[in-house]
């Protein structure tokens, strides 16, 4: 058996993924929102240590999967991955997918000759935190990244033919800034080349990240006031309403923070996901009970 460092985090599709610690923590571990890593110092592990578990993990040799942990692997150098990924296609024969979360600074960092050999060599889907396409409110939430930048670190994923995993959180901007956080966020969907596959989580802080994250607003003059369950799909609905996506985007709202849990095909499922909310916004026993909500 593996002895993780906890905590552990993967996305839910990875539930039956064997997961490979490749690093600890977060590089950039400084958004305001995420409590995922901040017991955890950013690591790269030795790859004598990560050759060891892969062969341990070897004699499982049907697996199908692998998700490179933690944060984000792709802040390591593209030659150390690349070592990581040939031996994983050597131990496992029936290896068809292997995925890790990425950021906005290690995509724009890496070549697009890094990204393609990355993906010659089997790294083919990658989970990416959009969280919002409004900068002032990116930059609130201490993630400054331009919507530009995202768009072309995200471009450059798509163009080395690495499916795209990506997540905005609803309520991120609060009441006051609701319009700009949704109306800036379907642009830059709209802008991107391709998204395989989008999901929508509601906004959660944490104890230990709420004084840091309302500070943040303050400082702003822009008071945080949490959007309600209403509020949500409301912003959902406007959401789902202005994508236009430049080709098929597999959506999903169904991880266990949302109020409604939604699934379609954008644009072709449009018109049903926004009857469906129009329906909720009517009768709240349709929404998920808070007690069943969480990350």
């Amino acid at each position: 058996m593996i002895n993780y460092n906890e905590p552990l985090f993967r996305p839910p599709a990875e539930a039956n993924s064997l997961i490979l610690q490749i690093t600890l923590g977060c590089s950039y571990n400084q958004c305001s929102f995420c409590s995922m890593y901040e017991t955890k110092k950013f690591t790269r592990r030795a790859l004598s240590d990560i050759f060891k578990e892969i062969d341990l993990l070897s004699r499982y040799d049907d697996e199908r999967r692998v998700f490179l942990a933690d944060g984000d692997a792709l802040a390591c150098e593209s030659s150390f991955l690349i070592e990581i990924l040939r031996y994983l296609k050597k131990s496992f024969p029936k290896l068809q997918r292997v995925s890790s979360y990425a950021s906005p600074y290690n995509l724009l960092e890496k070549t697009q000759e890094e990204l393609d050999l990355l993906r010659e060599n089997g790294l083919s889907l990658i989970y990416y935190g959009i969280e919002s396409g409004n900068h002032a409110l990116l930059k609130y939430i201490n993630k400054p990244m331009k919507p530009e930048k995202i768009v072309e670190g995200l471009n450059k994923a798509t163009q080395a033919n690495m499916k795209i995993s990506a997540t905005v959180i609803l309520g991120l901007g609060g009441k006051n800034l609701s319009n700009q956080h949704i109306n800036d966020t379907a642009k830059l969907i709209n802008a991107c080349e391709h998204i395989n596959c989008l999901s929508t989580l509601q906004l959660g802080i944490s104890n230990t990240k709420e004084d840091n994250f309302f500070k943040r607003f303050e400082e702003k003059n822009q008071p945080f006031i949490f959007c309600t369950d209403q509020d949500m799909l409301e912003e959902q609905k406007r959401f789902i309403g202005l994508l236009n996506p430049q080709k098929p985007i597999i959506f999903r709202s169904n991880h266990a923070s949302n109020a409604l849990p939604l699934k379609g095909t954008l644009p072709k499922d449009k018109n049903a996901l926004l009857d469906i909310l129009e329906a909720a916004e009517h009768n709240q026993s349709m929404l998920r009970p808070h007690f069943l909500r969480g990350f």
